[in-house]
């Protein structure tokens, strides 16, 4: 199956690095594997410029890798390398594209010289689950800038299948605080619920628009998490790493304030396990939010590494692993989203998916927990606030409801407790846009906007 080139937001970023650059920057595609990034990158190179070389280091030959351990000679490079793989290039309209350079690092090391000859530009992708690995015995350009790609978001999807106006109506009723209406908001939520069973992987999004089979895409997404659990298994030897990963739904299920490592592993700790969870978080297929208890600007300095939780990059994918070990046929999960039907207990796929959706607008994760004495006897109880993000020199608490919005305690006591700091207070739900006192309550399908 020859799969369609969808539009993607990252194009303008490519375009905005070839006019600020002028070759004087390599170009890194930093993201999960599966998410798009050659395919993006070869449509760009198509539109962008006069000629363009993609040299796979993931098949590429022997004789192509070896051109990259002497650059002594840049001429004899430039044209062995045109005459091994039958392509002629023009100098000033040219990019060579370093696709899958994770396995071969001297290429990456290679870009400094390359670079600084000028002759033509230069990107490069893979995945960073390998890129970390293989590292360690070069020296990584300071002429090489990095930007970051996501699985597809709920706008990117909506282009996709057809619904290209369809978020300028989203963007207007975010930025008015305007109610678009019952029924628009239901027919929107529809779209949504579509959105988080298919994901935002393009393999799966293409799948659903030829044959409309959730069962054929859930193939698909099975074929992508198979993909990432054997990648963690060559990085880390003893599985802990690829357990972890599969682990993620399940902790997320059970409603818990942290990730409980010692469940997973039995009689490990964090401090153990620190780089396997440095390495998760560097291949994109795992978001990190973690706790910080003093909310304010700045989080990242308030932020303790050592409490977690962690979600699944694509929600489409973290729908099927909610139902792993069942065949297609017997998941409710995807009948009670379809249907709007998704008990309260099931809300953390909500919460799955507005973790993507703020990582992948821009936005690091954190949350807060925090106790309050409450009632005659000064019980002191828990409380928690799902996500908190900064705007300015504001931080804005979240909460995500999937049902009984209403009904947000612990929002209401942080607002309490942390009112100077406030900038604006958001409930994430499956209503209409609307505004009470001081909070705003929007659709799930606007996190993007926050």
């Amino acid at each position: 199956m020859e799969y369609p080139i969808f539009r993607r937001k990252i194009y303008s970023k490519l375009l905005k690095w070839k006019k600020e650059s002028g070759g004087k920057t390599a170009l890194l595609i930093e993201g999960a594997r599966r998410i798009g990034k050659s395919t993006i990158v070869e449509e760009f190179a198509k539109k962008e410029y006069t000629r363009y070389l993609i040299i796979d280091f993931a098949y590429v030959s022997d004789n192509i890798k070896s051109l990259f351990n002497d650059l002594t000679d840049l001429q004899y490079f430039f044209v062995s390398l045109q005459a091994l793989t039958g392509k002629a290039l023009i100098p000033g309209e040219s990019v060579i594209i370093f696709d899958e350079v994770q396995f071969c690092p001297k290429a990456r090391q290679a870009i400094k010289l390359l670079v600084k000859d000028g002759r033509f530009h230069y990107i490069e992708t893979g995945s960073l689950i390998s890129i970390k690995k293989n590292i360690k015995d070069i020296l990584i350009p300071s002429e090489e800038r990095c930007i970051s790609m996501f699985p597809m978001d709920f706008e990117e999807f909506l282009w996709a299948i057809g619904k290209d106006a369809t978020y300028q109506l989203i963007q207007y009723s975010y930025e008015k605080v305007k109610p678009l209406g019952e029924k628009v908001n239901r027919d929107l939520m529809k779209l949504f619920r579509l959105y988080m069973l298919v994901g935002g992987m393009p393999q799966s999004v293409a799948e659903y628009l030829e044959k409309g089979e959730f069962s054929e895409v859930d193939k698909i997404k099975r074929d992508i998490i198979t993909l990432y659990i054997n990648d963690f298994k060559r990085i880390d030897s003893t599985g802990k790493a690829s357990e972890i990963f599969k682990s993620i739904p399940g902790q997320l299920s059970r409603d818990l304030s942290r990730f409980r490592i010692g469940e997973v592993i039995p009689n490990s700790r964090y401090s153990r396990l620190t780089e396997i969870f440095t390495e998760l978080d560097e291949s994109f297929t795992v978001d990190f939010c973690y706790l910080c208890q003093d909310p304010n600007v700045g989080m990242s300095l308030n932020a303790d590494r050592d409490i977690f939780k962690m979600y699944i990059c694509d929600t489409g994918l973290f729908v099927t692993m909610c139902f792993w070990d069942k065949d297609f046929t017997d998941n409710h999960l995807y009948q009670k989203l379809l249907t709007d039907k998704l008990a309260a207990n099931l809300g953390y796929v909500y919460e799955n998916v507005v973790a993507q959706l703020l990582r992948s607008s821009g936005h690091a994760l954190y949350y807060n927990i925090f106790r309050m004495k409450m009632g005659n006897e000064g019980k002191e109880i828990n409380y928690e606030i799902d996500f908190l993000i900064s705007h300015g020199e504001k931080i804005c608490p979240i909460e995500v409801k999937s049902s009984g919005y209403k009904a947000h305690k612990s929002l209401v006591l942080f607002k309490e407790k942390y009112s100077s700091r406030i900038e604006e207070s958001y409930v994430l739900t499956t209503k209409d846009v609307h505004k009470e006192g001081s909070t705003i309550y929007l659709p799930v399908y606007m996190a993007s906007l926050l």
